[in-house]
């Protein structure tokens, strides 16, 4: 499990304690063999990347990745998942936007359905607000009209996926299109995605750039380099 992080003094502890219980219960659970959880402080200017060293300090399971340069949403993940060692690997926000207890179901969705992603989905959207509702519902119906991917929510920050895809699947975007890019990629080279619902927690700290102008011009920039190179991309045996 990996959590980019930019300047979230206010979330980082909670987020490795959540994921921590998390994950022990599926080791107990005997769904997994160990785990790891992962930080990617993306050139943090508050406590951030002091308080990821003293936790990864005290837990041998925690470990932490420091950019030298502020890389944003899309650099902070391909960061986490080329650091992540594990056969699956979950991606989720340090503001914990769904309940983790949702854990041992989304695992138990991958193995039973033999799925590659599993790409969670918002029940209930109106809790991050009407402008942001709408964000999310116009970039998914150009995402489907563009790429013909019908995900619900692609931008949604809960994928579990496997180490199958990250070994085939090469991303690019260093915006918040790496969501995007990921499922069209994988999809497109015959990895199957599962959605699967889940309750929504609004962040209440902190502020999220998501809808900001530059965030939106960067996701269409990248949207459109990444039509040119869909016609390098082949199916790959999933056997």
């Amino acid at each position: 499990m990996f959590y980019p992080m930019w300047n979230e003094e206010e979330y980082i502890d909670r987020a490795i304690a959540f994921g921590r219980r998390a994950c022990e219960r599926l080791l107990a659970a005997g769904d997994i063999a160990d785990y790891e959880l992962i930080i990617v402080d993306d050139c943090s200017t508050d406590s951030t990347g002091r308080r990821a060293d003293e936790l990864a300090a005290a837990d041998p399971r925690v470990r932490v990745v420091h950019h030298e340069r502020n890389r944003k949403l899309g650099g902070s993940i391909r960061t986490g998942l080329a650091t992540a060692t594990g056969d699956v690997v979950l991606y989720t926000d340090a503001d914990l936007p769904f309940d983790m207890t949702e854990l041992p179901r989304l695992v138990r969705l991958l193995r039973e359905y033999d799925a590659d992603i599993i790409s969670a989905y918002r029940f209930d959207r109106t809790g991050e607000g009407a402008l942001r509702a709408i964000y999310t519902l116009v970039y998914n119906a150009l995402i489907k009209s563009l790429f013909g991917v019908r995900i619900r929510d692609i931008n949604f920050a809960c994928k579990l996926v496997r180490r199958r895809v990250l070994d085939h699947v090469e991303l690019r975007s260093e915006g918040s299109f790496i969501d995007a890019e990921l499922i069209i990629k994988a999809t497109r080279s015959g990895f199957e995605v599962v959605q699967a619902g889940v309750d929504y927690f609004p962040r209440t700290r902190g502020e999220s750039t998501l809808s900001s102008p530059g965030v939106i011009v960067t996701i269409l920039r990248e949207m459109w380099a990444l039509r040119r190179d869909l016609a390098g991309v082949r199916p790959v045996s999933r056997d």
